[in-house]
């Protein structure tokens, strides 16, 4: 069960339940894969619960011009 973050902020970020967990778990792998963090602590110790804080806060969001390319 995630509580936190919740995913109605999440969804305030992106429109549609599918894309939230796509980027999340997109994030999450990059992060496990060494990529660095856009914040220097987090509330959770899995990535995928800092992927979806990073989510929260803004700064992972979903490229506009891939949606066109599709």
């Amino acid at each position: 069960m995630l509580l936190y973050p919740s995913v109605d902020k999440l969804l305030e970020k992106v429109d549609s339940r599918y894309k939230l967990i796509a980027l999340g778990a997109k994030r999450a792998r990059e992060l496990d894969a060494g990529m660095p963090p856009t914040q220097e602590t987090f509330k959770s110790n899995k990535s995928v619960g800092q992927a979806l804080e990073e989510i929260e806060n803004g700064d992972v969001v979903i490229d506009p011009d891939f949606e066109d390319e599709v």
